[in-house]
């Protein structure tokens, strides 16, 4: 439904790529039903794209995710999808967040929101039934674009003509905005890193440095989360010929030790460091022969796997590792007791460490990534049956050996290796 403040602020009718490819997401994708759901419940309700997918389109960047504004409160979003059949669960239902699900998709749809109060951290929020209501309360110009399901954009602080133009701008008063949600530093630097074509406006770093502190506010899962997506975004490298960028990052994340060792990189390391993953990049910024990586640990909540991936490849570089410690011998042993993705990450966490990119270390990452682990072809079965040994713990320390052996000797033992552990 086009609303007063959709006339007054204009609605973009021209039928550039912007529109058109919006228009495509609504056709190609199961987003049509979201559409068909919300617009289709009464008369005045309505559901726009909002935020990083209208940014992306706008950008020609990849869409990854679709993020949904409606002047629906939540329990009438739910009573619209249920309509529908459409499957959902209340993401944050009191922020105004629910989450529909439609052939392995996740939606966001938020409820148009204002704020009532925040403490630098959370929000306490009304829903509002006013859109430019809405779009004054989120952090940036370019955050704050909307489009319909036609590519239409409402657009009303010209976040579009800021983000081609290269300019991260906070809606309204930068130090409030701020204050509101102390998270706003890092997503201003990583906006600032991917799309600004100009210097920082010095009244805002002044803003960011003033109110820094508050970051302490913000909880280790928000924190590591917007790292990440700083760390794996295409802006990233420029934040080594940012001098205010770098010396902000380096007071909020104390722990990354290493991260200047980026600003000169070998051949291969420049070549492959957009093809890494977050853990390993994790690796390369904390692992420093101490005990920070712990400390990493400790400050901030990883999974389990990705903790111990992390972990793998510290406790090998706490000890002095040369050129020569990269042996088929000792590969071996992590490459049967801990798996493919250990050994790859501990030759390449040498390689990217490096100032010259050694050929042997190249044929032995290669050749570990085809290898298949091999099976002890050796069992507790054959032990009892040949030997005579019985079910217990002298089996199982026999086992332990003859495995160990196997190993030792480049997945090989004879007869004559076997019956001498069997017999000692």
């Amino acid at each position: 439904m086009k609303n007063f403040l959709d006339k007054f602020f204009s609605r973009s009718k021209n039928l550039d790529y912007i529109s058109q490819n919006l228009k495509q997401i609504t056709l190609t994708t199961p987003a049509n039903k979201i559409f068909e759901a919300i617009n289709n419940f009464s008369e005045k309700s309505e559901i726009r794209y909002v935020g990083g997918c209208v940014r992306k389109v706008i950008k020609k960047e990849n869409v990854d995710d679709i993020d949904l504004a409606t002047n629906l409160t939540p329990p009438e979003v739910c009573e619209a999808l249920k309509n529908k059949q459409i499957s959902y669960y209340e993401t944050g239902i009191e922020h105004g967040t629910i989450t529909a699900i439609i052939d392995e998709y996740k939606y966001e749809i938020t409820s148009l929101r204002k704020d009532v109060s925040t403490d630098g951290r959370h929000a306490e929020v009304e829903f509002s039934l006013d859109w430019k209501e809405d779009a004054s309360r989120r952090d940036f110009t370019i955050n704050s674009i909307y489009a319909d399901g036609d590519g239409n954009l409402f657009d009303p602080f010209n976040g579009k003509k800021d983000l081609e133009e290269g300019y991260i701008n906070f809606i309204g008063n930068a130090e409030k905005r701020i204050q509101e949600d102390y998270l706003r530093i890092l997503r201003y630097l990583r906006f600032y890193l991917n799309y600004s074509n100009h210097k920082h406006q010095p009244e805002i770093i002044k803003n960011i440095k003033k109110n820094i502190d508050g970051i302490s506010n913000i909880s280790s899962e928000r924190l590591i989360d917007e790292l990440k997506k700083i760390t794996t975004s295409n802006g990233f490298l420029k934040l080594f010929k940012d001098k205010e960028s770098l010396e902000l990052i380096e007071i909020i994340f104390p722990q990354l030790k290493n991260i200047k060792n980026f600003k000169k990189q070998n051949s291969y390391a420049a070549e492959n460091f957009l093809k890494i993953d977050f853990i390993f990049l994790i690796a390369l910024l904390v692992i420093d022969g101490t005990d920070n990586a712990d400390y990493f640990l400790y400050k901030f909540k990883i999974s389990n796997k990705d903790k111990k991936r992390l972990k793998l490849i510290d406790l090998f570089y706490r000890e002095k590792v040369t050129l020569n410690s990269f042996t088929e011998k000792n590969l071996n042993k992590l490459f049967y007791f801990n798996g493919r993705q250990a050994v790859i990450d501990i030759i390449n966490f040498k390689i990217f460490n490096s100032n010259k990119v050694e050929q042997k270390l190249i044929k032995l990452l290669d050749n570990y990534k085809e290898k298949t682990i091999p099976t002890l072809p050796i069992g507790a079965d054959l032990l009892m049956s040949k030997f005579q040994i019985t079910e217990g713990k002298t089996l199982g320390n026999k086992l332990k050996k003859i495995e160990e052996t196997w190993v030792q000797n480049g997945f090989q033992i004879s007869d004559k290796q076997v019956q001498q552990i069997v017999k000692s």
